[in-house]
Formats: structure tokens, sequence, C-alpha cells
């Protein structure tokens, strides 16, 4: 049998997204600034900041929520309905609303999972050991065909035209037990390895092995250490060394997670009744080996192909081998009763494996509904909008404290000096999106460029005043002075 595998680790290239809270980045940075003043100043230039980015995106975000409201699988239909629009009409809304969608999914710094991504992701077995497939005729094939038509992008999966898998973050999920039903598997699946290579079939299988890693091209150089991605190891039962502690007591796999994860899809309608009804559903943590649990309009799981081959292998061989004692000239009805034993055992540890692993399966889509489901529909809409304005806020108030604090800067050193800034105060790893944090400081109006391309800011006090006192100051000092008047 084969001894433990080499560590098998994934690379991950790092993403936007910043993951300090708000009020913990503002208050950590307003620390570091010397005179009490300027903190007073500098607290103050934060809210005006949000309020500002806030309205900038109000009317964009109300658009969005109209829109859905139309689409909503539970009551867009009656919208529509009493809206009395044309089917062309309609179908420019679906659009319309879509783009939106698009630009806020890219805002929050969501990507769409890719072929590949989704391939290494699948390449391993976690807690889920069923086959888990989406059935295709149940899905609508035309809102995100026409969508992608019109609006190409790289990189789209096989499956786009159907459901798009929308990705965010990486996070460690870890599991301890003793997995006895899996740990008999991963024993007969190395057994049989041994007996390919004994019988030199594994030739076949390696060169079938080998034809799917070359359409896997993020498999090799998995192991690869690179200190500007996020290295997470997989611990899989696959790999786990062969001892007495390992087979009888309990261990720990470990598999990378996608820290957050959003599905969406349409139903398909008959010719009578089309299908209107967009779905958006917000996942959380969910092990990238198990990825199936996500995926809209499953099919129940059955036994594979290679257990109905577990099932007729026993069989035969345990047919032969009791026809065989049977033409000997002395039948031994001990050897008859165990090689029927034998196979009869196989054959229930096979079924009674299946139904170990549907039931696993179970529990996982109960527990995607109620522990890893964040929100759908509009919740999830409303949940990404907010995160829009919370990174675009953050990437606006690390790009201006490090101008205010460091001077002038060129785009790649202040894109440089803000990651460093988050490394080196908060202990977090980050690809920051330093372009459009210095184009919403353009806007504000609170940088400029000199003559050889170099940005800089200016002071605190100046740049409240060119944002101005906001209608939410305004409306926060009516209600203090109403309170004091009581």
């Amino acid at each position: 049998m084969e001894k433990a595998k080499k560590k098998e680790v994934i690379r991950l290239e790092r993403e936007s997204v910043i993951p300090i809270l708000k009020p913990k980045l503002i208050m950590t940075l307003a620390n570091l600034i010397e005179h009490k003043s300027d903190r007073a100043e500098f607290l103050k230039l934060c809210k005006r900041v949000e309020y500002t980015i806030r309205a900038w995106y109000l009317l964009q975000f109300e658009d969005l929520m109209q829109l859905y409201s139309l689409f909503d699988p539970v009551h867009g239909a009656q919208k529509l309905e009493q809206q009395h629009l044309s089917s062309e009409d309609i179908d420019v809304l679906e659009q319309n609303f879509l783009l939106y969608l698009m630009e806020v999914m890219d805002k929050s710094n969501f990507k769409i999972a890719t072929n590949d991504e989704i391939e290494v992701a699948l390449s391993g077995q976690y807690l889920l050991n069923l086959p888990i497939a989406v059935d295709k005729s149940k899905l609508d094939n035309k809102l995100l065909k026409e969508f992608f038509t019109k609006h190409p992008r790289e990189n789209l999966p096989d499956f786009v035209d159907k459901y798009i898998i929308f990705r965010r973050g990486i996070g460690i999920d870890r599991t301890t037990d003793y997995f006895f039903m899996e740990k008999v598997d991963m024993l007969i699946a190395r057994l049989w390895g041994s007996i390919l290579r004994l019988t030199r079939l594994d030739r076949y299988f390696s060169r079938k092995s080998k034809a799917r890693s070359k359409k896997d091209p993020l498999v090799e150089g998995l192991a690869e250490e690179d200190g500007d991605d996020l290295c997470v190891e997989r611990i899989r039962l696959e790999n786990m060394e062969l001892s007495t502690q390992n087979l009888l007591g309990k261990i720990t796999i470990q598999e990378p997670t996608f820290d957050r994860i959003i599905v969406l899809y349409r139903r398909a309608g008959s010719k009578t009744k089309p299908e209107r009804g967009i779905f958006v559903k917000h996942f959380k943590n969910i092990p990238m080996a198990d990825l199936e649990i996500v995926l809209p309009e499953k099919k129940n799981p059955g036994l594979t192909p290679i257990d109905w081959v577990k099932f007729l292998g026993s069989a035969i061989v345990g047919l032969v081998a009791v026809i065989s004692s049977l033409e000997m000239p002395k039948a031994d009805l001990w050897v008859i009763f165990a090689v029927l034993s034998t196979m009869l055992g196989y054959c229930a540890k096979t079924y009674f494996t299946f139904q170990a692993n549907m039931a696993a399966y179970q529990n996982l889509i109960t527990q995607s509904m109620y522990d890893k489901q964040l929100d759908s529909g509009r919740g999830t809409l409303l949940h990404l909008c907010d995160d829009v304005i919370q990174q675009e806020v953050k990437e606006v108030i690390i790009s201006f404290f490090i101008l205010m604090e460091q001077g002038k800067s060129t785009l790649e050193d202040l894109d440089l000096r803000c990651e460093e800034l988050i490394k080196g105060e908060f202990g977090e790893n980050c690809n920051f999106d330093v372009d459009d944090a210095v184009q919403k400081l353009e806007k504000l109006g609170i940088i400029s460029r000199d003559s050889i391309g170099r940005y800089f800011c200016v002071s605190l006090k100046r740049a409240n005043e060119i944002i101005g006192t906001t209608t939410e100051e305004l409306v926060l000092k009516a209600k203090q002075g109403a309170i004091t008047a009581s």
C-alpha cells in the first residue's frame, strides 16, 4: 500500500477586499495621529467621507432594488402583472438588473469562479462523498447567455449560461472524527492501487490522469510557496500516513473554504408560462471540496458506476469461486460458505457506505440551509450594497492617511505603503485597489497631482472644508438640539 503522499497545498491569489472592521480601522489610524486637534479633524473627515460615498451610490442602489422587486421569485410576478409590460420591455429590465448587479459584485470584490478554480476545488473530497450533479433541465439557459453575449468577460465557466458562482475570501475548515467508513474506503483504494501497479494496469490509468491534469493547469505547482499568495494546506484521508493511531483514533482533516459565495440562477419555465424570478443566494464558509452543496437544482445522488462495478465484480468473483469449488472432487462446504459470506459482506459494506454517505449529504444540505446560508434575494442585495460602501470608505481613508503622514507618492508607492500599513498594523494581507481609491479621492477634491505625477493631499482642515457639512450632520445636529430643548 502507498505511504502518505506529499503535502497538498492550494495556492490562491490575494484578494482586494480589506478584512478589517471599519470602526477598528478608523480608531487605530486616529490613534497614530500625534496632535489631538488633528485627530478630531481626521475622525470628522472619516464621517464625511462615508456620508458622501453613501450618497453617491444611493440612486444606483435604489435602481437595483427597484429592478429586483420585479424579479423577486416570491412577489415579482404580481408586480410585473401590475406594470402591464410587454415581453420585450421585461427582457430589457432583466438585462439592466444584471448589469447593475455585476457592477455591485465587482465593487464588493466578488469574482466569478472559473473552470480551473472549480476543478481544483472539486479535485478532492472532504465531508461530502457522493457525486452531486445539477439537473440542467430545471434551469433557464437564456437569461445569462444573453447577458454575457452582450457583455463578454474572460475566463467564464462552462455552466455560466445556467448559473453563476461568485466567490470572495478564503478561510480554513477543520473537522475531527474517527471516520471509520472513510478509512475503510481509503484502505481499499490504496490496495486497489497496489494491485494495479503489480499487474501494470496503472500505466493505462496514469495516462488518463495525466490527460486530466493538462486540463487543470492550477493543479501544477500547488505545493510551491509564494510570498505574494495565500497558501492553504489540504489535509485529506487519502494522504493520511498509515499507522495504528491514525487508523483507530480520531484524526483532523482540513480544507480551505470560500469565505463568501453567492449563487445566481433562474429556474426553467414552460412555453405557456415563462419563468421571470431570479434567485440570489448567499452562503458563508463553504469547503472547496464540498462546493456541490451550493449548486442549484441538484439531482438526488445514487450509487456511482464504481459502486455498481464493485457489486458486479464481487458477485462474479464469488460465483466463479463457488463454481470452482463445486467442480472439485470433494467440495468443501466451509470454503463455499466463506466465499459467499465474503461476497455478501462486501456488497453489504458498499450499500451501507452509500447509506452513510447519503445521511451525511442530507446533513450537509440541512446545515447549508440553516447555518451556512446567510440570506437570499433582497437581503443579499442589501448586504452587498452596504459592503460596497464599507470597502470604498476603507480604501479612501487608508489612502488619504498614507498621503497625509508620508507626503507625496507615486501610484505604485502609494499602493505598496497602503498594503504595508494593513500588514503592519492589523496583520492582514490585501491586494490594495489603489486605482479605485485614488479616483474617489480625486472626485472628493482632496488630493492633487504635481508636475511629475506624484499624488499629495490637502490638510485635514481643508479637506473637511472642501467636502462640507453633509445632510447627515445637519440631521444629527437638529436631533441633538431637539433633545436638548426637551
